[in-house]
């Protein structure tokens, strides 16, 4: 990849999408470069701030958890809980499979 002080070239995006796995199209691919060129710039002004003394925050507002307390009540009906699923068969939910063979 480029340096800092270099563009981020359409080789560049190119390499990035190969590690992401994505098929990008050529014709995407200048679009691409100016968004990650927008993000990188961001990233960089953000870099920028002196964050001496701040301490780590995992959201700007102070709030607290309200947990009630966790106390075993009682099971919903199977009868209930099975109402607004899109497929049952008797008591269970019927889903695709998931490891071999195709489901039926």
């Amino acid at each position: 990849m480029s340096d800092s002080k270099t563009p981020l070239g359409i080789d560049d995006v190119r390499h990035v999408a190969k590690l992401a796995r994505l098929a990008i199209s050529e014709d995407r691919l200048p679009q691409l470069q100016r968004e990650l060129i927008a993000i990188l710039g961001h990233i960089e002004q953000l870099q920028s701030i002196d964050t001496t003394g701040l301490e780590p925050m995992a959201h700007p507002l102070q709030l607290t958890n309200r947990l009630a307390d966790d106390v075993p009540e009682a099971a919903m009906p199977v009868a209930d809980l099975l109402r607004n699923a899109p497929a049952t068969q008797g008591d269970f939910l019927v889903v695709p499979k998931v490891l071999g063979g195709e489901s039926s």
